[in-house]
């Protein structure tokens, strides 16, 4: 059942085709149903990653430290431009041309997201959703490697920083 102004997403196959369309809800407590999210990894010119801690209101991780910008992914929607749609809600910025890492699933008890990863360079003005992030940090790789299975970054993160580093060699 929806409920009134609920978010409708697509439920996806492994391979990212739309098998059909599901109300947030139920898909966050399914994770049979695969749903789309885009991560954006937000690095400053000195090679640092962005995190934002996410707010102690949020259902889903609260108060841990979380990936530069995460989302879902419209009906309809190409990864592309939700991640652009991502970053100007999440953090009141626009970047263009931001690079397309890799696509993987992602799941555990909860729920299942095929997740599709960029990366940006950003050394500007942040002005961060006060609603959904607490704090925002650049952090050098090396303390986010020293504090992965310490309880400090949401599960999500753990898996894409792991991902992410795989992809270079660290």
């Amino acid at each position: 059942m929806q409920t009134p102004g609920e978010e409708i997403l697509e439920i996806v196959n492994r391979q990212g085709i739309v098998i059909g369309l599901c109300n947030r809800t139920v898909l966050h407590s399914d994770p049979a149903l695969i749903h789309r999210v885009v991560h954006v990894l937000v690095f400053n010119q000195a090679g640092a990653l962005l995190l934002q801690k996410r707010s102690m209101n949020k259902d889903i991780a609260p108060g841990k430290w979380d990936t530069s910008v995460g989302g879902h992914i419209n009906p309809g929607e190409e990864a592309s431009a939700a991640a652009g749609r991502e970053m100007s809600e999440e953090l009141g910025i626009a970047v263009d041309g931001m690079e397309l890492l890799y696509t993987y699933l992602f799941a555990n008890l909860r729920e299942s997201e095929l997740v599709t990863t960029f990366r940006c360079s950003w050394d500007g003005h942040i002005d961060f959703n006060r609603d959904e992030i607490d704090e925002v940090r650049y952090w050098d790789v090396s303390k986010i490697q020293a504090g992965i299975g310490k309880n400090i970054f949401s599960g999500h993160f753990e898996q894409e920083i792991r991902k992410y580093l795989e992809l270079m060699g660290s």
